[in-house]
């Protein structure tokens, strides 16, 4: 675990980082071939549940879900989010923190912040389990999408937040959604590595989520660059196979488990 984080640490201005969100072992089979963390991000509530947004994902989800991603990942940083309202307070976070880092035997946690929970960052810590920010646009606390950073006031809130989650000992942190100028500036300003999500080339590292990369969401804001249209090769195959079944074409003889 510390090698991976200290190897995340390394990246800082020399390689860029990947990172992608993954949900189940078959997605983090492939990812960790090429990502250098894999995020069991709380988007899965939007992008596989339908949820219309993050706040209502249990924690007891997430674990199930990060289970399976952990049975696929060997080399990639494995980080967990921790759900909205799991993290109130540093004892709960801490509790909570734990069976996530138990259960799932992940490499660390991620939470948002809400520019106080600064403390709760550094008690995760204390329990030795390592934690990555979270600025800018932040789901959880945040209900209006909004490009963040765009005047000084903005900008040196974001500074100071970004350096606040630094010293509380995070290894790293997420810029969501931030001007690049600002983001440029946080990126240069901190020791540790940051990961954007539409948030410029500036930053340390990228992040998106993984279905909407695939084309599989149906969410595609000017930051996402959709790789591949994975929904129609699905589409595609169901269609073959619901016309084979139909025409009898499928099962043949060779398809059968015995006999004929």
């Amino acid at each position: 675990m510390l090698t991976k984080i200290r190897n995340i640490l390394k990246k800082k201005n020399k390689i860029k980082i990947v990172s992608l969100t993954a949900y189940s072992k078959n997605t983090a089979k492939i990812l960790d071939k090429y990502c250098d963390i894999t995020l069991v991000g709380d988007s899965l509530a939007n992008a596989l549940y339908g949820m219309k947004n993050t706040h209502q994902l249990s924690l007891n989800t997430i674990i199930l879900h990060s289970i399976s991603v952990k049975a696929a990942v060997k080399k990639s940083l494995m980080v967990v989010d921790m759900p909205k309202g799991t993290y109130k307070n540093p004892r709960q976070a801490k509790k909570n923190a734990k069976l996530i880092f138990d259960k799932t035997k992940c490499d660390a946690v991620k939470i948002e912040s809400n520019n106080k929970n600064f403390k709760i960052i550094r008690e995760i810590i204390k329990a030795k389990i390592p934690v990555m920010g979270h600025i800018g646009y932040t789901p959880q606390f945040k209900n209006k999408f909004q490009v963040e950073g765009k005047n000084k006031n903005e900008i040196k809130k974001l500074l100071k937040e970004a350096i606040s989650i630094e010293k509380a000992g995070a290894f790293s942190i997420v810029l969501e959604c931030i001007t690049p100028s600002t983001a440029k500036l946080i990126t240069k300003s901190l020791k540790i590595p940051t990961i954007g999500i539409g948030s410029s080339s500036h930053c340390d590292g990228q992040i998106l989520v993984t279905d909407d990369i695939l084309g599989m969401s149906g969410f595609y804001p000017k930051f996402v660059k959709k790789y591949a249209d994975v929904n129609s090769i699905i589409e595609k195959a169901v269609k073959k196979y619901t016309k084979e079944v139909k025409t009898r074409k499928f099962p043949k003889n060779k398809n059968f488990l015995y006999g004929k």
